[in-house]
């Protein structure tokens, strides 16, 4: 049987998706003022934060739940931009290794400021210490319950 959402549930799942959309558009123009997209950043954030700017791929298509094709055809459009560098795993040959070029991480640190006073304006600053607090244990308990349902059996 159906558990159809009541009307404030329906109202609080569609006040949730439009500002997701909103908010990825305000940060998708913010970001393409530096020629990058929102998925040219999810990117490069994990390899920027990674030991030496790179990660193999199978490790950054986890940080950021990617399927191998959607990664390998974003990460070939940014190495086309000269973004990102691919080469073959020196301990396997089927693994591949990403890493943030010089000009990658010239260009996040072009965007980086305008992107985080962006995310503080529209976002952070927007809300209290308790509503931080309720958002990131909220947040938390959606992760872990999709994690829970997406988890092999066994």
């Amino acid at each position: 049987m159906t558990r159809w959402l009541t009307e404030e549930e329906q109202q609080t799942w569609q006040a949730f998706i439009r500002m997701r959309q909103r908010l990825d558009a305000a940060i998708s123009a913010g970001l393409g003022e530096h020629g990058l997209s929102m998925s040219d950043y999810e990117l490069m954030v994990p390899l920027s934060a990674a030991p030496n700017g790179c990660l193999r791929a199978k490790e950054l298509a986890g940080e950021v739940c990617w399927d191998k094709s959607r990664l390998s055809k974003q990460l070939a459009r940014m190495a086309a931009r000269g973004l990102v560098d691919r080469t073959p795993a020196a301990d396997d040959a089927r693994g591949i290794v990403v890493a943030l070029t010089d000009r990658g991480r010239e260009v996040l640190r072009a965007a980086a400021p305008e992107h985080v006073e962006l995310v503080r304006e529209v976002f952070v600053d927007r809300l209290d210490h308790q509503e931080g607090h309720a958002l990131r244990s909220l947040s938390n308990k959606v992760i872990a319950a999709v994690e829970e349902r997406d988890a092999p059996p066994g």
